[in-house]
């Protein structure tokens, strides 16, 4: 047997979030009928975090255990030309033995992508959250960011259907910047940790863009911090504005 790590990414608009579903299309589903297709077996692959519906990815890591003695390459190319256009492997590597995706990560990186302009944009909707009632203030936003650092409880960002054994997280980079894209500027959040909690970037994004619409203080984030109840937080995001960037590894 042995034990690999994918990298993959996927448009997250057609599919109803990462996990298999009996009647529903899943990111799992359409791997796995892909590996089933290449190796003929039935393999369950794992992800390192389970994305919801809509939400996309650039490098989310899965793991499999296979029979299969295909080289990493050739597996690679086999898979991506079984698989739909919205779902891509771009890389395979070997693992350790008893690899898993969920417990061998360290850290993973989320980016989240906001368009303040006045009108939408027709052909990027599905790949950013619209925000209306004027221009964000992203320095703002930025500097409010700040006191999310560190080792910290971020029950307040928690939302309720995913409990965890402990609320505390690392964040260790977090920034928010006006970026210009081919087609105008968006707002972009980048935030790494060692973990997150069940729709917790979208819940710290949902709270920064009312600062950065001057309808809070840029105090606010650290006192729904402190105060470590998701209902004193701002909204949560949409979901389509969200992508997880990589997934961080000690091998």
């Amino acid at each position: 047997m042995r034990f690999l790590r994918l990298t993959i990414a996927y448009d997250g608009s057609n599919y109803f979030g990462w996990q298999w579903q009996p009647d529903r299309p899943t990111v799992q589903g359409v791997l796995e009928a892909a590996i089933n297709k290449v190796t003929g077996e039935s393999i369950r692959a794992t992800a390192s975090g389970r994305t919801d519906a809509g939400v996309h990815a650039l490098g989310q890591a899965v793991s499999i255990v296979t029979k299969s003695r295909l080289e990493p390459e050739v597996l690679c190319r086999a898979l991506n030309a079984n698989l739909p256009r919205d779902v891509l492997v771009h890389e395979i590597c070997a693992a350790p033995e008893g690899f898993n995706a969920i417990r061998g990560a360290v850290g993973k990186r989320y980016r989240y992508v906001v368009q303040d302009d006045p009108l939408p944009d027709l052909f990027t909707r599905r790949y950013c959250w619209h925000v209306r009632g004027g221009r964000l203030d992203a320095e703002l936003m930025h500097q409010a960011a700040q006191s999310l650092r560190g080792e910290q409880d971020f029950m307040g960002y928690e939302a309720a259907g995913s409990e965890r054994v402990s609320t505390v997280r690392t964040v260790c980079d977090i920034s928010v910047i006006r970026r210009a894209y081919q087609d105008g500027e968006r707002v972009v959040l980048e935030v790494e940790a060692d973990g997150f909690l069940y729709n917790m970037v979208r819940n710290i994004v949902g709270t920064l863009v009312q600062v950065g619409r001057k309808r809070r203080s840029v105090d606010w984030p650290r006192e729904v911090l402190e105060g470590r109840d998701r209902r004193q937080a701002g909204m949560t995001a949409p979901a389509h504005g969200l992508y997880m960037v990589r997934v961080l590894f000690d091998f």
